[in-house]
């Protein structure tokens, strides 16, 4: 039962969003099946309390804030993501820190063997998808369920203080949402996923709004007007409390300061950083952000208000387990709000990548079309005399079209401006079963008319486009978690500063 064994296990389930095999269906989500796996496994997402957050774009970054934020005010707090950059332990962490391979490993096992017994018992119709049998892991690991239990012969640490659990895909049948969270969260929503979730934003938001509970609490911002009416309807069927994030937003232009990267001076800076004042509990608070781009404000603003919500409530108890929970709520001074938004790490995101010598290199997941306008507003921000190199590439469900018509003009050669002469556009594949194929990426520039050119694989691209970008350029690498992660690992083996 080694850790190796394990991940070629989970692999080989397959992922729930890959394409179906020939006259194969597509499987169904049924939140039922995930029910039966945690009772099975002795109700884990019973044993602690947490926030459950949903959303299209920037889930991901509030949940990781938001974590970060609870392990500075002193709680053991479990943080649940998805997809992974390198490695799936990624997904799985406590305090910052991925869940062991040894204990990965136990728990896996644990799953799968469970899954397989309810299968042949008849209480599952087929074995568990990949997600779940993460989600499953997770709950097991934030419940304590992996140490002396399991014979491992070091002390159980218990479950966790408070878990932090970011939604894989829409909300109401995620495998997540069997938790029955103190508070729920939706960051913006925008299309994406249109085969699972519905071909409007309004019915994606009434698909993610299915993380709301009856007399519960939602924190959320003002977003697009079918997204704001969905979510309201949705509420005012739930007598639930609703808290507009809003007020920890800086609503006054923000002066850069220059202390992003270290105090390097501003030309190696090749964006503004997140570094403001907001007003908490009538007392100035200073957001200083290591993630940079002025979306993040939206995500930092969220979770600033999970945070004094957690602060405000008088106590909880978990519904399920009502010997879980505490009677005074959460200390969370403004302190620790703001050491946990400074100690935030979240990778790929406009993450800047720096070499001895060379171009630099900038990773961001910007996956989706939504991502794509967000990243062409921190291009936006660059200096326009920089040259630039475009990596990208993307899965083939998502809109490659709208994507190459938001960001490949920006990198357009021919365009006739002086300062883009230099540009390039460079496409690889990844390995996903789910990848745009090369000559779909092709297509997409000659549509557009705009030159580009492609690599074999994104080893070689990586070489080429630090090669054919001059000094004081800039590679950016995106269009896919999946290439962003393969990127970020060869960067980190190439020599450059990542940690």
């Amino acid at each position: 039962m080694s850790y190796a064994a394990a991940v070629d296990n989970l692999y080989a389930l397959g992922h729930e969003l890959a394409p179906p095999a020939p006259g194969a269906p597509r499987r169904k989500f049924d939140l039922a099946h995930m029910r039966v796996l945690a009772e099975a496994l002795g109700g884990p997402q019973n044993a602690f309390p947490s926030v459950l957050i949903a959303g299209t774009n920037g889930k991901g970054s509030t949940a990781a804030t938001l974590a970060s934020i609870l392990t500075a005010a002193g709680y053991r707090t479990g943080l649940y993501t998805s997809p992974h950059l390198i490695r799936v332990n990624e997904r799985i962490q406590i305090d910052g820190a991925p869940i062991p391979d040894e204990d990965f490993a136990r728990l896996y096992f644990q799953v799968d063997e469970t899954g397989r017994r309810l299968v042949e018992s008849g209480g599952l119709p087929h074995p568990p998808s990949f997600f779940e049998v993460l989600t499953a892991v997770a709950f097991l690991h934030f419940a304590g369920k992996t140490a002396l239990e399991a014979g491992a012969g070091r002390p159980n640490d218990g479950p966790v203080d408070i878990a932090v659990l970011e939604v894989g895909l829409g909300g109401r049948l995620d495998a997540t949402n069997i938790v029955e969270p103190l508070l729920s969260i939706l960051t913006d929503i925008a299309l994406d996923h249109q085969d699972y979730l519905g071909n409007t934003i309004a019915e994606i938001t009434r698909e993610k709004a299915g993380i709301l509970r009856l007399n519960g609490t939602l924190i959320t911002l003002p977003q697009h007007p079918e997204a704001n009416q969905a979510i309201g309807e949705a509420a005012a069927t739930l007598n639930l409390r609703a808290i507009n994030a809003a007020n920890y937003i800086p609503h006054t232009p923000v002066t850069g300061h220059q202390d992003a990267y270290e105090g390097e001076p501003a030309p190696s800076q090749p964006l503004p950083a997140n570094h403001y004042i907001v007003t908490v509990g009538d007392q100035a608070l200073e957001v200083d952000s290591p993630l940079p781009g002025h979306h993040q404000r939206r995500n930092i603003a969220l979770a600033i208000a999970a945070a004094v919500e957690l602060r405000s409530q008088d106590g909880y108890k978990l519904l399920q387990n009502p010997s879980i929970g505490n009677s005074n709520g959460y200390n969370i001074p403004n302190a620790a709000i703001e050491k946990g938004i400074r100690d935030t790490r979240w990778p790929g995101r406009l993450e800047l990548v720096r070499f001895s010598e060379g171009p630099q290199l900038l990773l961001d997941v910007a996956h989706n079309p939504a991502g794509a306008w967000t990243l062409r507003a921190a291009i936006a921000q660059l200096p326009e005399s920089q040259p630039r190199t475009l990596l990208f590439s993307c899965l083939r469900d998502k809109d490659l079209r709208e994507m190459a018509q938001i960001l490949l003009p920006l990198f357009d050669s021919s365009s006739g401006e002086v300062e883009r002469r230099n540009d390039h556009i460079l496409f690889a594949p990844i390995d996903n079963p789910r990848a745009a194929s090369i000559e779909d990426l092709l297509a997409a520039a000659r549509e557009l008319e705009i030159p580009a050119r492609a690599a074999n694989d994104l080893a070689t691209a990586l070489s080429q486009a630090r090669a054919i970008t001059p000094a004081n350029g800039l590679v950016i690498a995106t269009g896919s978690v999946y290439l962003v992660g393969e990127i970020r690992r060869l960067a980190k083996e190439s020599g450059s500063t990542l940690p």
